[in-house]
């Protein structure tokens, strides 16, 4: 007996079966016998759907230069192009900052620099490898995520740098002259 209720509650499990302890005559309520003829059922009901607390947000359009056209001209990626900000070492407003982390609780720090357009210079030199390893997939999932670019400038030294921002050749070449750059 008890191989049969194992299988009839698996039946009932996957909705191959209805289950007997359940009634549906429970409903004190009026119930038409048919339906109206001009009665449409609502098309943002769905099966899955009725009792639901999830809504679909609005998706916002990208403005129409930020469309990526394959059969566009060729001077679409230069309109795109007006958009980055140069980071300069002669009075910007954005300078590099430099992180050498000693725990994984300061990769809070890259990504709250990273997210505030502040290309970061992430030092790994002194760091075990487990640590490294952790924080080399965290920074990549962030400029994943963030539309950022991630660029090796040394042994074990990364430089993270967030969309719509490029690094200027002096502040390289200032880079160069402290060691982080290679240039290879």
């Amino acid at each position: 007996m008890a191989v049969r209720d194992t299988w009839n509650r698996a039946l009932v499990y996957f909705g191959l079966a209805e289950d007997p302890e359940y009634r549906y005559d429970d409903y004190d309520g009026h119930e038409p016998d048919t339906l109206a003829e001009d009665h449409v059922p609502s098309p943002r009901r769905s099966r899955g759907n009725s009792g639901s607390n999830v809504r679909r947000l609005r998706r916002e359009e990208p403005p129409a230069d930020e469309i990526d056209d394959i059969f566009a001209e060729d001077d679409a990626p230069r309109r795109r192009r007006a958009n980055i900000r140069p980071v300069s070492d002669g009075g910007a407003d954005v300078q590099v900052h430099f992180v050498t982390p000693r725990n994984f609780n300061d990769a809070q720090e890259v990504a709250d620099r990273f997210k505030r357009n502040v290309p970061v210079i992430l030092n790994l030199q002194s760091t075990g490898t487990d640590l490294s390893k952790r924080l080399i997939d965290f920074s990549s999932g962030l400029t994943y995520a963030m539309d950022g670019g991630m660029q090796k400038i040394a042994d074990k030294t990364f430089m993270l740098t967030p969309a719509n921002v490029e690094v200027s050749a002096e502040e390289k070449a200032r880079l160069v002259e402290k060691g982080f750059f290679n240039q290879s």
